[in-house]
């Protein structure tokens, strides 16, 4: 069972978000202070929607920071599904505004090979990640690693030399692009944010010994170790 994981418990996802907010703020401020620039990588669905209201007032110096994402499907931004159109939406409002959005697809591309082919080449030139923010469903995918995913076996491995693959699985819906688990351990602070009953208990089978391909989350939470930190709030 994987218990080295730093766990931070809160009362209400309104606590929770101020919280992770002012956590993942300092980082970046920091990283700014450090480099001169910094990054953080986000993931979409509900649960992010506080967070990154109350992230995007966060006074700090957006215009050296790069917000990127962890997964997109394969849409037009304009889609309501997009996750770049999402991020744009709630998170680059107010200060925010004046960070630098790098998509995984802005709709340009005409495959998803060829999207992948120009969000490599962007990712890379990152470097590590400063941030990287997952999400977890109830069904154990996290980023784009769904359970009978196409591409779950490269995506998860320790060893690919892939930074971005394409995914589609039975509980995807579209088809995806994702980051490879080890553009996502690589990144200097990694957090799982969650909220739920549910997704608690979701979290408890898949720390306990299993399957990756049953619960593809499985794959963070070996890889990352101490590394991760999970944010939850019922």
């Amino acid at each position: 069972m994987i218990s080295s994981m730093r766990f931070h418990e809160f009362d209400s996802r309104e606590a929770l978000a101020e919280a992770l907010a002012n956590r993942i703020g300092d980082t970046l401020a920091a990283a700014v202070e450090r480099n001169g620039k910094a990054s953080l990588a986000v993931s979409g669905g509900s649960t992010p929607e506080l967070l990154f209201k109350v992230l995007s007032g966060k006074d700090i110096d957006w215009e050296k920071i790069t917000v990127t994402l962890v997964d997109e499907r394969f849409v037009e931004p304009a889609n309501p599904r997009s996750n770049m159109g999402f991020v744009a939406r709630l998170l680059l409002q107010d200060k925010a505004a004046h960070a630098k959005l790098l998509p995984l697809h802005d709709g340009s591309a005409d495959t998803a090979g060829e999207a992948i082919a120009i969000a490599e080449k962007e990712i890379g030139s990152l470097g590590a990640i400063d941030v990287c923010v997952l999400g977890m469903g109830t069904d154990g995918h996290t980023a784009s690693f769904f359970p009978g995913g196409n591409n779950l076996a490269e995506a998860v491995d320790p060893k690919t030399k892939h930074l971005v693959l394409e995914m589609t699985a039975p509980g995807a819906g579209e088809e995806r692009l994702t980051l490879t688990l080890p553009v996502i351990v690589a990144a200097d602070n990694l957090i799982l944010h969650i909220e739920g009953e549910e997704k608690r208990q979701v979290l408890e089978k898949a720390k306990k010994a299993g399957s990756v391909e049953e619960m593809p989350v499985r794959s963070i939470l070996s890889a990352a170790d101490e590394k991760l930190e999970i944010y939850w709030a019922a």
